[in-house]
């Protein structure tokens, strides 16, 4: 068993203020800072910007990276690396700019294209240093091996695992966090819940990915509600970034399924946010994958409060899919895409190019083309 895990992770309340130390060591002189612009408006660039000076390290940016980042952020970023001679890579902010930065560092050591690395461990080199700082709780990608990438010109997010691409350092201040608004902090939140049941149910699930998933699990449905309700809530946030963190170590070793799978096509030909994808497809997948693997839902059932001492396995899954369906509706996730000005899906581009997904492998029973197509049909 191989398992993967940044080796330098900070966590919990004002723990940015602690990064000077590991900086220090990483000897690095110039770093190219990933973010957006409204992080950059925001001041947090700033704070961080301020630790990188203290440690006499100079900083280049790049705060274009859209929600869903393109092969044509990657490209300008890119230029600004090699054009400020940066040696390492800091990111800040939710799973967009975590992507866009480990796309440019993977490219930086091993040249070439971004379109050369999608798949399953393309690249040689390790990718240049990169400190993962995180501002929501809900991607996780701060922490994985995984990132994705939209290819504007076939409309499909490109699916990357690749172990090069792990960062040094991570950073999860949930003080970064508070200034969320309540719609992104539901649909990061679903998504982190995504994150970690499909972990619970992947193939590739271990003792190991499901002792801390299913805990993470526990802590969603206890917490989102809270830090949805009330964003300055920092226990709650405090609880959803270790969750995150803890999902995240999960799934980036474990592997994801069908949802994931599907809700990257939903995102590459309609650009919609992926956490809200998530949310909606989840209880429809998990229903059926259910089937194949119903005591995965009995552990699940369990940690979020079902007694599941004589109950059927049936019973188990309903508590299961019941429970999802309420966090989503308590948290003001739409139900359909319809809700998300989509009225006429191509349903058959998204169930072919939902096959291929990368994610797909790691689901626990096979969907050919028409299962995925009625799945579709659902949240419509």
């Amino acid at each position: 068993m191989i398992y993967y895990i940044p080796p330098i992770n900070l966590l919990g309340k004002g723990c940015l203020s602690e990064l000077g130390a590991p900086l220090k060591k990483m000897h690095c002189k110039k770093a190219l800072v990933v973010s957006d612009k409204f992080l950059a408006d925001s001041g947090v660039v700033d704070k961080v910007v301020n630790i990188l000076k203290k440690e006499g390290i100079d900083a280049a940016t790049f705060f274009d990276v859209k929600p869903n980042p393109t092969i044509t952020n990657v490209e300008n970023a890119l230029k600004v690396c090699q054009e400020g001679k940066c040696d390492f890579i800091v990111s800040i902010g939710g799973g967009s700019p975590q992507d866009c930065a480990k796309a440019v560092a993977v490219l930086a050591t091993n040249g070439g294209k971004i379109t050369d690395y999608e798949g399953i461990n393309k690249s040689i080199k390790k990718c240049l240093p990169i400190v993962a700082i995180a501002t929501t709780a809900g991607t996780s990608a701060e922490v994985t091996i995984n990132y994705v990438i939209t290819d504007e010109a076939r409309h499909v997010k490109m699916i990357m695992v690749d172990t090069n691409s792990l960062a040094h350092i991570t950073v999860s201040d949930p003080e970064l966090m508070i200034s969320k608004p309540a719609g992104l902090t539901a649909a990061t939140g679903m998504d982190a819940l995504t994150h970690a049941i499909e972990a619970v149910v992947a193939k590739g699930a271990m003792d190991v990915t499901d002792s801390t998933a299913l805990y993470a699990i526990r802590q969603i449905f206890d917490y989102l509600p809270r830090a949805v309700k009330q964003g300055n809530d920092i226990e709650a946030r405090e609880q959803m970034s270790y969750a995150c963190f803890l999902n995240g170590i999960a799934f980036s070793n474990a592997g994801l399924g069908n949802v994931h799978a599907m809700a990257h096509q939903l995102g590459g030909v309609y650009d919609l946010p992926h956490g809200v994808c998530n949310a909606m497809l989840l209880p429809v997948v998990e229903e059926e994958n259910a089937k194949t693997a119903p005591k995965k839902f009995r552990a699940i059932a369990h940690v979020i409060g079902f007694d599941t001492q004589g109950k059927s396995d049936k019973e188990c899954v309903d508590y299961v899919i019941k429970r999802i369906k309420a966090l989503a509706d308590e948290v003001g996730i739409p139900k359909s895409l319809k809700e998300l000005g989509v009225n006429d899906p191509d349903f058959d581009l998204l169930a072919e190019n939902a096959m291929k997904d990368a994610c797909a492998g790691a689901n626990p029973v096979f969907f050919d083309k028409q299962k995925l197509i009625e799945l579709f049909k659902k949240i419509a």
